[in-house]
């Protein structure tokens, strides 16, 4: 971030062509995490707040925060009524930082992108701030998080741009055009750390599971 140090982990984290790669910058992050991302301005987790909070009513359970990071997300939306969420990230380092703010019912050490195991419909809700962007995970982690949110459920994410043109936008018309899912919120592009030098804008979508 604004010392040069962080910027470089997260251009390494952009950069980053394997999970495990992934998982060990976050690893090694993980205990500034949350100071550095408040200097750079974050604000993935405020926007998406917003987002599952104008489309999932308060108190739906349970939800899933998935790429949970540190729990910047679960700790508010406890503060905002959703008593019940789980966390999954890729790094077991962040996920111990969340475990001590106390505000997640369970915690999964695992990758988006591939299969995950948990049951059909087996949430309300899930959040996605960060993790759908270069070096992280594409179009391939959308179709798990559709199977494990119940119809009628709510999807919030946030997409980088560079995703949303290589192939995102044309995924979720599809996801749409199949009935699979409908578009309920998009919002125009912004740009989601306006301390860093990164400057390409994201979007943020809310997605409802039909």
């Amino acid at each position: 971030m604004a010392d040069g140090k962080d910027h470089g982990g997260l251009g390494a984290a952009y950069a980053a062509k394997r999970p495990e790669d992934v998982a060990a910058i976050y690893d090694r992050w993980a205990q500034t995490y949350d100071a550095d991302m408040s200097a750079a301005g974050y604000r993935h987790p405020t926007i998406c707040l917003a987002l599952l909070a104008r489309h999932l009513p308060r108190g739906a359970a349970p939800l899933l925060d998935a790429g949970a990071g540190t729990g910047l997300i679960g700790e508010w939306l406890n503060i905002a009524g959703y008593p019940q969420v789980e966390a999954l990230d890729i790094s077991e380092g962040m996920l111990a930082q969340a475990a001590r703010k106390g505000v997640y019912s369970a915690l999964h050490c695992l990758a988006l992108g591939g299969k995950l195991p948990f049951a059909d419909d087996a949430y309300a809700g899930i959040i996605s701030a960060g993790v759908f962007t270069s070096g992280h995970v594409g179009t391939e982690g959308l179709d798990e998080l559709i199977r494990i949110c119940r119809p009628g459920g709510i999807i919030v994410l946030t997409v980088k741009n560079t995703l949303w043109d290589a192939g995102f936008a044309a995924r979720i018309a599809e996801l749409e055009a199949k009935g699979l899912v409908t578009r309920v919120e998009e919002t125009r592009p912004y740009v989601s750390m306006p301390g860093e030098a990164d400057t390409v804008p994201s979007r943020g979508l809310a997605l409802r599971v039909t």
